[in-house]
């Protein structure tokens, strides 16, 4: 189970003392103070766990995952070629029968891969360099959106991973219905607002393309609007609803993914990180790490942000570059806002290449009470610091959405890193210049949403099935990938 979760999932790495409200924030962007050393939570989940819409989790779940009901992994090397596998059918048939997978990473991705390969057969162990999903996963938000993509590759791994996320904790409820709950499944769908003429302009057009692909969203008139957000700025100019956008609690819903993998076998490696490749005749049959050698079949890069320098350490590098984003959390809260809720700059701002700070307004609640506010973009390396500009720009554009919220406390603020590709698309699949080498990476900020998705793709083209999307958009042979890499950071935790 993750080791630095909170009731909330994310991890307090840096709080605010004095819980200073959110227009002071917005004034000065001085909400930072360190977090107690034993890591306490100020916003802890209400214990009825009630959804505020009224909507109850899809995954009702059963009992804890035994600590001791792990199989090992073949502890050998073949040159089997997982491409002859080529029988399947279920979404559980056994398609991988005793090949012998390592994953590189216990984030979300990782995670989630380790499920679903291990159901398909495949003998799979986690190597993490640190707590699993005590990184980027902890930091997120949990987002699992339709939303924020336009017509394309990633959308249709969205649509994709959105419909088998209910699917995917139903039947890891079967068995673990603690973890289940504690994955918090939320389809409170979302509202995209504009408050310019110009923006309502864009976000006609993007939902345009989006219905066009098949999304399910629809236009609020302003009657509708302030009935499903009645604390919600009046000052708007256009809105979308999107009733498939919904959220989860991420580590949460990690722990479950790797806990139904555990149960059924995998294992699980802490503390545990890779340093140098086992090749034979060209080919990666293992890697050398912290604990000693690890031989597999399949090496899959999932490294999140890290995935760069660990691609190199394998001599097989892509560009893979970290992006900093911070959220704030203010004080738990009546019901105040019922979906996830944002202006239509976030999608520019998703899209955007600008190293520079780019931020838009995204305010959400969580069971507990907290709202979440975000969210920020900015290339800076792997420089953890919290900035105050960052903040303070957060703060100011939610207040533009929430006026309500100016008097509201401000209890802590964090920030992680997201794993950013310059062409904006994940990367899922194999490495041609490196025979025994996957990357399953590159999902920037929707890689909670996108996990189950991924590894639904990759455990398909692993058994060397049609997949459910067209797996080359993801391809690692893409210039962008291939682009030289900008950080050599040694990789310390996921």
């Amino acid at each position: 189970m993750p080791d630095q979760s909170t009731a909330d999932g994310r991890v307090p790495d840096q709080a605010a003392a004095n819980g200073r409200v959110l227009d002071q924030a917005a004034a000065d962007g001085r909400v930072l103070d360190q977090a107690a050393a034993d890591g306490r939570v100020l916003d802890g989940t209400a214990a009825n766990g009630r959804v505020l819409d009224g909507t109850a989790a899809d995954g009702r779940v059963l009992d804890q995952a035994a600590a001791d009901g792990r199989v090992p992994g073949r502890a050998g090397s073949s040159n089997r070629d997982p491409a002859r596998r080529t029988t399947g059918g279920a979404a559980d048939a056994v398609i991988l029968d005793g090949l012998a997978v390592l994953i590189i990473g216990g984030g979300m991705i990782g995670c989630a891969l380790a499920h679903r390969l291990v159901l398909a057969g495949a003998s799979v162990r986690v190597c993490e360099a640190g707590g699993l999903a005590s990184a980027t996963t902890a930091h997120g938000e949990g987002n699992v959106l339709v939303s924020d993509k336009g017509p394309g590759p990633e959308l249709e791994l969205a649509r994709l991973s959105r419909g088998l996320w209910p699917e995917t904790l139903v039947r890891i409820g079967e068995r673990l219905p603690d973890e289940v709950a504690a994955a918090e499944w939320e389809p409170k769908g979302g509202i995209v607002v504009a408050t310019t003429e110009a923006g309502a302009t864009a976000l006609d057009e993007f939902a345009r393309g989006q219905r066009a692909a098949g999304v399910r969203c629809e236009e609020l008139d302003a009657d509708r609007l302030a009935t499903a957000e009645p604390a919600l700025t009046r000052d708007v100019t256009a809105s979308v609803y999107y009733p498939d956008d919904a959220q989860v609690q991420p580590v949460g819903a990690a722990a479950a993914l790797i806990g139904s993998a555990v149960a059924a076998g995998a294992i699980v490696e802490t503390r545990c990180a890779v340093t140098g490749p086992i090749l034979e005749g060209g080919r990666l049959i293992g890697v050398r790490t912290t604990k000693g050698t690890r031989y597999a079949d399949v090496v899959i890069n999932a490294a999140g942000p890290w995935s760069g320098p660990v691609s190199e350490l394998l001599g097989a590098p892509i560009a893979v570059k970290p992006r900093r984003g911070d959220v704030l959390i203010t004080a738990p809260m009546p019901p105040t806002v019922f979906h996830k809720v944002y202006d239509a700059d976030y999608v520019g701002a998703v899209g955007s290449s600008d190293a520079a700070l780019q931020s838009s307004a995204v305010v959400e609640s969580t069971r507990g009470g907290p709202l979440l506010i975000g969210s920020s973009r900015r290339q800076c390396g792997f420089d953890d610091r919290l900035r105050p500009d960052s903040l303070a720009a957060i703060a100011r554009k939610a207040l533009r959405l929430y006026p309500v919220l100016a008097d509201v406390a401000v209890m802590r603020a964090y920030g992680g890193f997201r794993p950013y590709v310059d062409d904006h698309l994940p990367v899922i699949g194999p490495d041609p210049r490196l025979p025994g080498l996957w990357h399953a990476t590159g999902h920037e900020g929707a890689g909670i949403g996108l996990s189950v998705g991924t590894a639904h793709l990759l455990t398909a083209a692993l058994a060397n099935l049609p997949t459910a999307v067209d797996i080359t958009a993801f391809a690692v042979d893409r210039p962008a990938v291939l682009a030289p890499l900008e950080s050599t950071k040694k990789y310390v935790s996921l």
